[in-house]
């Protein structure tokens, strides 16, 4: 069956799943193998829970006209998800970067949808898999697509673009992110502007911040649509930038107060802001989605636990953002300050300097107490009263059983393998 008559059956449908477990009525089934599992065995139970069609790429599983076999069923997921895209023709802002993509994913699309019928990835769906359910989930209705884009390895940003065939392009940043992967830093740089060179190539636009000399360098001759808090000559020029602890600006004469943490989320708010600019979205609705915007799934979150505030940043972490939490914490205009971090993975042999660093940029700047979790820290442990390291998760809790914390301002930070939001039940 061709691709083309593929889509005519999944346009009858209400809404693709690659999971029986979340399977409604009218679903359109992509059966997937992972390391795990086949999903070819659930085909059957996708059906008897209401699937109107399941594709497998197992003959053994093929059961009656409802059910499609092809060669592979991620290639016809990405092949059927590229199809839609072109069957739409909707305008899609692609974004991609080593820190910040979800929350200025967010925050662009709430800006939007004050004027638009926006659709954007779910969660962070920004993978082979992900942004082919995130092109299917748009429909005739969808007036934006917005589609985040990760990646930890070469030629990744390539493909997804390839497959999702953006009109606009935003990079938010160059990090320490998935050094492994991309191997070192100017692995990272090469492998995020793939989105550059695709947008380029086909003559398509790009929102740059003009303070990130990267970006700026790289996108000289783009089709540009800039933003600023330096050069005036920008097309959004940001004033006022200040954050204590949330970040607020001033653009276009207007004060917007976001309830978003740290300096380093500023960029997100002015790309988001760019980006309704460039729209048409008034400069009184930004103003209105980016102060009605509040941050969760652990990502800048400020929460209260009996006297204690707390910002928990626990869902990810690289050097990078590490660096950029720990110099907000440290300006924060607080007492009683102390910080949890935890390890930082997927830096490959970079992983040991790496960690020195922060413990070294922690016992030069830093006058509070300081804990470190997790084998990689431990292994850069130096002899300070206000530092102490844990090499396992247990280990830190042993000391969070029995402490008194009371009237403290603290910053949880690690990678999402570390899991720190499980602080929080002991404060």
């Amino acid at each position: 069956m061709t691709i083309q008559n593929i889509h005519k059956l999944f346009l009858t449908c209400s809404k693709v799943s690659i999971d029986t477990r979340k399977i409604e009525p009218n679903s359109f089934f992509v059966a997937i193998k992972g390391e795990r599992f086949d999903a070819n065995t659930f085909a059957k139970e996708a059906l008897e829970k209401g699937a109107s069609y399941v594709i497998i790429d197992n003959p053994d599983y093929y059961m009656d006209d409802r059910t499609i076999l092809v060669a592979d069923s991620l290639t016809a997921l990405q092949e059927l998800a590229k199809f839609h895209r072109c069957y739409l023709k909707l305008p899609i802002i692609a974004l991609t970067g080593s820190n910040g993509k979800t929350t200025t994913k967010e925050l662009i699309n709430v800006v939007l949808s004050k004027k638009y019928n926006t659709v954007a990835t779910i969660g962070n769906l920004n993978n082979h898999i992900g942004v082919p359910l995130t092109l299917l989930s748009f429909t005739a209705e969808t007036q934006i697509g917005i589609v985040e884009m990760g990646a930890n390895h070469q030629k990744e940003i390539e493909f997804l673009c390839e497959i999702a065939q953006p009109d606009f392009g935003y990079i938010t940043n160059f990090g320490k992110a998935h050094l492994e992967g991309f191997g070192g830093v100017e692995g990272v740089i090469k492998g995020k502007s793939e989105m550059y060179a695709y947008l380029k190539a086909h003559h398509k636009s790009v929102f740059v911040n003009l303070d990130d000399e990267i970006q700026n360098a790289k996108t000289v001759g783009f089709n540009r649509v800039t933003f600023s808090q330096k050069d005036e000559n920008a097309t959004v020029f940001i004033e006022n930038v200040t954050a204590n602890p949330f970040v607020k600006i001033k653009v276009f004469g207007v004060e917007i107060n976001s309830h978003l943490i740290g300096l380093y989320n500023a960029n997100n708010i002015n790309a988001a802001i760019t980006i309704g600019n460039h729209f048409d979205v008034g400069v009184n609705d930004c103003k209105d989605a980016i102060e009605s915007y509040v941050p969760e799934n652990n990502r800048s979150q400020l929460l209260t636990k009996g006297s204690n505030e707390i910002i928990l940043d626990a869902y990810n972490a690289n050097p990078s953002s590490m660096r950029v939490a720990l110099e907000n914490f440290i300006q924060l205009d607080k007492n009683n300050k102390i910080v949890m971090i935890g390890d930082m993975y997927e830096l490959g042999k970079e992983s040991p300097a790496e960690h020195k660093a922060i413990v070294d940029f922690l016992n030069q700047n830093s006058v509070f107490e300081c804990h470190f979790v997790g084998k990689d820290f431990f292994a850069n442990a130096i002899q300070n009263e206000r530092f102490h390291f844990y090499n396992t998760f247990e280990d830190f809790t042993q000391y969070l059983a029995k402490a008194t914390l009371e009237d403290k301002t603290l910053l949880i930070k690690g990678s999402r393998g570390m899991a720190l939001e499980r602080t929080l039940e002991y404060l």
